[in-house]
């Protein structure tokens, strides 16, 4: 183990490409491969050569995270001046077809992405403690940033859109929309500390077009929304009930219901929508109103 860990960390501490801004996914496989070795590998009363050896994990995992940061930083300045849109996108224009093809057969596993909005949003943990879900409210679990890139652009969603996420949990997906497109974005979210740290985010970026509510969906207005977004964020008798809801939005205009996880198979029963394509539900789906 030490002989094949030592020969790897030798040859990243020459690899010289790793060290460029652009080559952050493969800092990312790098930093996970160290992270499993620096929490599995080796006991505490490891022998002199060991400790020596762990140093040097630390210092090239130290290193590499650096870059990342300022890579971050360097694209929540260019959030601040109007400009994040660009620099965001075009992480997703770069992602490798095939490779994200396997990512999206695995569904919810997160990726480099990830790592890039996480390092960017840079939204904090939940100071206040969480009261727990109602009846028939899912767990929170963060949209996988790639699936949130795909279905901004699934459903074309503008600068002339109002946005609601319907269980907004950390505000990952209205933070984005509003960042890369412009849109007017609501999320709504039951956890109120989960709401609290989505708009410290949002106030830290000056995302002047995001709004935060905290509340039960089946009680907010869904008046404004064009897009809905759900990533089965309940089930049964409450979904029933929000589908009912969107139903007499979508008797007065027009609009865009997108979905991801189970939910999706549920949606795409409502006779009163159709599919923008074909659909699944690892993946996000596009509904209108027929």
């Amino acid at each position: 183990m030490s002989r094949a860990l030592q020969a790897f960390i030798s040859v990243l501490e020459q690899d010289r490409a790793l060290r460029e801004p652009s080559r952050l996914r493969e800092r990312s496989d790098v930093l996970e491969r160290l992270e499993a070795w620096r929490f599995c590998g080796q006991p505490p009363d490891a022998p002199a050569v060991e400790a020596g050896l762990r140093d040097r994990v630390e210092a090239l995992c130290a290193e590499l995270e650096a870059i990342d940061g300022r890579l971050y930083q360097g694209i929540r300045q260019d959030i601040l001046h109007g400009a994040g849109a660009h620099r965001l996108l075009e992480w997703v224009r770069a992602a490798d077809p095939d490779r994200d093809a396997e990512a999206h057969a695995r569904g919810d596993s997160y990726d480099h992405l990830d790592a890039l909005v996480s390092g960017v949003l840079q939204i904090d943990e939940p100071e206040s403690p969480l009261v727990g879900l109602a009846a028939e409210m899912v767990f929170y679990q963060p949209t996988p940033a790639r699936h949130i890139f795909d279905m901004l652009a699934r459903s074309a969603l503008g600068q002339h859109d109002v946005l609601i996420d319907l269980g907004s949990g950390l505000g990952h997906v209205p933070l984005l929309a509003s960042i890369c497109t412009g849109a007017r974005c609501i999320g709504i979210e039951w956890e109120a500390a989960h709401v609290e740290c989505a708009r410290r985010c949002a106030h830290a970026l000056n995302l002047g077009r995001v709004t935060f509510v905290q509340g039960d969906v089946r009680e907010v207005d869904l008046s404004a929304g064009t897009v809905f977004y759900l990533y089965t964020p309940f089930e049964g008798a409450m979904l029933r009930e929000v589908l009912e809801m969107m139903q007499a939005e979508a008797a007065r205009r027009e609009i865009r219901i997108c979905t991801l996880g189970p939910c999706t198979a549920a949606v795409a029963q409502e006779r009163w929508l159709r599919a923008a394509d074909s659909w699944e539900i690892h993946r996000p789906a596009v509904f209108r109103n027929a």
